[in-house]
C-alpha cells in the first residue's frame, strides 16, 4: 500500500469514526478516531485479524478493570494491577494487538471513576465503530498482479542468463564469478517477490489463489539448484564431447524456459546424455576422471532442476498451459 492510499484511508476512517461516534452521543469520541488509525493494515486480513483481536482483547480488558475497580477502588495503583493482570492474558489470548487501544479505553473508566453498563457501553462502541471503519477502508486494496507478471519475467530472465553463463563456462572454461553475482541478484528477487505474492494473497479474502507463491517458492529451490551448478562448474575443465553436449542442454534450456514448458522433451534430452556418458569408454587419466565425475554431478542437479519444474506443472496444468500446444 502506497503511502498517499495509507494517508486517505486514515484521514477518512479517522474522521468518519469520530463524527459517527458523535452521532451516537458517545463521550470520548476521538478514541475512535485513533483505534481507526492504528486498525489501518497493509492488507485486508491482516486488518480483519487486527480488528477481531482487537475486539476480544476489549472485552476482555474491560471485564478485568470493572472487577478490579470495583474491588480496589479508582486509583493509578490499581490501573497498574490491571496491566499487570491484563497483559499476560492478552499475550495467552493471543490479542496483544488490544493492549494500548483497550489501555485508553479502561483510562476513560478511571478517569470517570465509574463501571457502570453506560461506561462499559460507551467504551465497546468506540472500538466497534473504530475498528470497523478500517476495515471498510481497507476493503480497497489495489491489485499486484500486474507487478506480480512482471516479477515472473525478471526472475526468468535472470535464470536464462545464469543457464547461457553456465553454457558459455562449459565451451570456454571459467571466466569469473558473474555467475554468482546473478544467482544473488535472482535470490533477491525472489524473495522480493514472494513477499508481494504473499501481500496479494492477504488481500484475497474469496477465493485465495496460492499460485504465485508456489511458482517463485519452485524457481525459489531451482536457484538453490542453480548455485550448487555454478560451484562445480569451477572444477570441469577439460573440452570434452560430453562438455559440449551438456552445454548445449543449458542452452536450449535457457531458450525454452518459460512459466507453461513442462520440461517434459527436457528431461528425454538428459536421458540420452546419460546414455551417452554410460556408453563412452572410460576415462584414462586423473584429470579426465574428475572432469567425467563433475559432468556427472552437473547433470545430476541439471535433472533435479528440471524435475522441480515438472512437478510444478503437473500440479498446476489449467494454469501454466499456454497459447500452443508445448508452449515454452
Amino acid at each position: 500500500m502506497t503511502l498517499s492510499l495509507r494517508t486517505i484511508k486514515i484521514v477518512f476512517a479517522t474522521t468518519i469514526a469520530i463524527f459517527f461516534a458523535k452521532m451516537l452521543h458517545l463521550d470520548y469520541t476521538v478514541a475512535a478516531g485513533i483505534i481507526a488509525i492504528l486498525s489501518i493494515s497493509d492488507t485486508k486480513l491482516s486488518s480483519l485479524k487486527t480488528a477481531g483481536q482487537r475486539i476480544v482483547s476489549t472485552v476482555v480488558a474491560l471485564a478485568i478493570a470493572a472487577v478490579l475497580f470495583q474491588l480496589f477502588g479508582f486509583t493509578t495503583l490499581i490501573f497498574g494491577l490491571y496491566l499487570l493482570v491484563y497483559v499476560p492474558i492478552a499475550y495467552k489470548l493471543n490479542v496483544q494487538a488490544g493492549i494500548a487501544p483497550c489501555s485508553v479505553l479502561v483510562s476513560h473508566l478511571l478517569l470517570e471513576q465509574s463501571t457502570s453498563v453506560h461506561w462499559l457501553w460507551n467504551e465497546f462502541l468506540l472500538m466497534m465503530i473504530g475498528a470497523s471503519l478500517a476495515i471498510l477502508f481497507n476493503l480497497y486494496m489495489p491489485s499486484k498482479e500486474t507487478q506480480i507478471q512482471a516479477m515472473r519475467e525478471a526472475v526468468d530472465e535472470k535464470i536464462k542468463k545464469i543457464l547461457l553463463y553456465f553454457d558459455q563456462t562449459l565451451k570456454e572454461g571459467f571466466s569469473g564469478t558473474e555467475d554468482f553475482q546473478l544467482i544473488q541478484e535472482l535470490e533477491e528477487t525472489l524473495d522480493e517477490a514472494i513477499q508481494v505474492a504473499y501481500t496479494e494473497l492477504d488481500n484475497q479474502l474469496v477465493n485465495p489463489r496460492f499460485y504465485e507463491i508456489h511458482y517463485f517458492e519452485m524457481r525459489k529451490v531451482q536457484a538453490s539448484i542453480l548455485k550448487q551448478m555454478a560451484t562445480n562448474l569451477r572444477f570441469c575443465h577439460l573440452p570434452t564431447k560430453q562438455n559440449k553436449i551438456l552445454a548445449g542442454l543449458f542452452y536450449l534450456t535457457a531458450e525454452q524456459l518459460h512459466e507453461s514448458n513442462s520440461g517434459t522433451a527436457l528431461m528425454q534430452n538428459i536421458q540420452e546424455l546419460l546414455n551417452d556418458f554410460r556408453n563412452s569408454p572410460l576415462p584414462q587419466t586423473r584429470e579426465e576422471f574428475e572432469n567425467r565425475a563433475v559432468l556427472f554431478q552437473l547433470l545430476n542437479d541439471f535433472t533435479r532442476f528440471i524435475d522441480v519444474k515438472q512437478k510444478f506443472y503437473e500440479k498446476y496444468v489449467p494454469e501454466t498451459r499456454g497459447t500452443t500446444p508445448d508452449s515454452q
